[in-house]
């Protein structure tokens, strides 16, 4: 009877403290009330050190994460590990302070329990840290744990620092100034997403690859550390984050859609009439002068509702949906030095089910068009991410080029079998040859 009751207890924790992410799950054998989440430990520390135990944490002793961080790579402050993990949907990070002596220990992908009792949280240079930490009261739940990477706009860093700080996120971006041929990582690097959107990549002179050449724009992933003056910075682990490397981006990209501001509001295709306010005739051709150059808008328009998948400003792109003819956003000028890379942000209008879409470019004036990569059809609804996701194409293409997003005419949505929903993009970016 007694194991009947323990194995309830145990079942109707891990319901409780899981997530639609399952990064990892509490694996305290006690009661659900001695374990908390990382956004709860975080969350006592206000302006000063705290000592932690249960009457500091609601009644909790123990928290436990994935670990993030990689000894090897050398560019963290020495002693540190650093955890995440996915409590009631919020992923959120720590640094625990253990020693010279035990961090080799712990290897990216364990899972750990930490007894918290009689630990103090503080900030160390800036950064939030667990320190007066024995190694008993850590403890090593299983290795090999897969995990989490959130791709972030460097806006979002800096409106919410503190929902980033110690958890493993990648930024798509620019050196800034343009790196000098030869140029290494060591050091401090700018890197932009866009204007006034500058975040700090911190390099040691004794990291693994603070030697290795860096590229003039990549998705850099790495840790977010708080430093000296509350001041996010980037550190990188090995040399293998700095992922997808290219040329810069394109002077006035990424296009935000932000100019003009309701510009093109409604779907119609081209080759649609409709009536002036004169009653007089017109025929629609959704060509739409943006900042960057006019755009072709084909069953889409410029959206700023609630529900738009709004990165930047205050408009996005979106798709018609349960359309059985594509759609399209099109550029209708060249860029003139090739791309190496082109990203943009997407996701599902509100709750909308997925759809499928491509890219295609046009060496020829847009006479003909080829597919990039594979399919996407992941799009989410706002219901599960509030966050955009960030689709990313690699390429060698030389010489003159524009693009376009082919949203596919699939029909009518109609439950698994036909996903169809609309779609938000917004800040299209091009990347040069170099």
């Amino acid at each position: 009877m007694k194991n009947s009751i323990y194995l309830l207890i145990f079942v109707l924790s891990g319901i409780f403290f899981g997530g639609c992410l399952k990064e990892d799950e509490n694996p305290a054998a006690g009661p659900p009330a001695a374990w908390t989440g990382i956004p709860a430990v975080r969350s006592v520390y206000k302006a000063g050190d705290v000592r932690l135990s249960p009457q500091a944490l609601g009644g909790a002793h123990q928290t436990s994460g994935v670990v993030i961080s990689e000894y090897a790579g050398n560019n963290l402050p020495p002693g540190f590990v650093v955890i995440q993990n996915n409590w009631r949907n919020q992923i959120r990070g720590l640094i625990l302070q253990v020693g010279t002596a035990l961090a080799p220990s712990f290897a990216k992908g364990d899972s750990l329990l930490i007894d918290l009792n009689g630990a103090t949280l503080t900030r160390i240079d800036g950064a939030l840290a667990i320190t007066n930490l024995s190694p008993t009261q850590i403890s090593k739940v299983s290795s090999s744990n897969p995990v989490i990477v959130q791709t972030v706009a460097i806006s979002n860093l800096q409106r919410w620092p503190d929902r980033y700080e110690s958890t493993l996120v990648a930024v798509t971006a620019d050196v800034e100034p343009f790196p000098q041929t030869g140029e290494t990582f060591a050091g401090t690097k700018k890197i932009t997403d866009g204007p006034d959107h500058m975040l700090d990549v911190v390099t040691d002179p004794g990291a693994a690859f603070a030697n290795e050449h860096i590229a003039p724009s990549a998705s850099f992933q790495g840790i977010l550390f708080m430093g000296g003056g509350n001041t996010p910075q980037l550190r990188l682990q090995k040399l293998e984050d700095m992922m997808d490397p290219s040329g810069p981006v394109y002077p006035g990209y990424p296009e935000d859609f932000e100019f003009p501001f309701d510009g093109k509001q409604n779907y119609n295709v081209t080759g649609e009439h409709q009536y002036d306010n004169e009653d007089q005739t017109v025929v629609i051709d959704n060509n739409v002068d943006l900042r960057t150059g006019n755009w072709k808008f084909e069953q889409s328009l410029l959206g700023n509702l609630a529900n738009d998948r709004v990165v930047s400003g205050r408009q996005a792109v979106r798709f018609q949906q349960n359309l059985s003819v594509p759609s399209y956003l099109q550029m209708n000028y060249d860029v003139p030095n090739g791309a190496t890379k082109v990203t943009f942000w997407y996701g599902s209008y509100g709750n909308d089910v997925s759809c499928s879409f491509d890219l295609e470019y046009s060496t020829d004036e847009g006479r003909t068009w080829h597919k990039i990569g594979e399919t996407i059809s992941d799009a989410h609804p706002r219901s599960q991410s509030a966050s955009a996701k960030l689709a990313t194409y690699t390429m060698d293409i030389q010489g003159p080029v524009r693009f376009r997003i082919h949203k596919l005419g699939l029909g009518p949505s109609s439950g698994t079998a036909v996903r169809n929903g609309r779609l938000g993009v917004d800040d299209f970016a091009i990347y040069q040859n170099y």
